[in-house]
């Protein structure tokens, strides 16, 4: 799916260089961008707002001890 973003010229010129010394091109870089760093920002955001909901009152929270006795893993 195409997709345009604008980029800060600092940012451009360092893609640009990058994609002219190793023969890649630039759509190539920013997928693996995409690709590897997806990860990284859903695990940040989500967690962010989970977070922002246990402050809030919203998302349940259980303790080391809830847990395992209703795992069933208490001694």
């Amino acid at each position: 799916m195409p997709t345009s973003i604008r980029l800060d010229p600092a940012i451009e010129q360092r893609l640009d260089h990058l994609a002219a010394a190793t023969g890649r091109s630039k759509a190539f870089y920013l997928r693996e961008l995409i690709a590897n760093g997806l990860d990284d920002l859903e695990d940040y955001y989500l967690a962010a707002a989970t977070a922002q909901r246990v402050r809030e009152g919203t998302e349940a929270v259980y303790s080391l001890d809830e847990v395992e006795r209703d795992l069933g893993l208490a001694d």
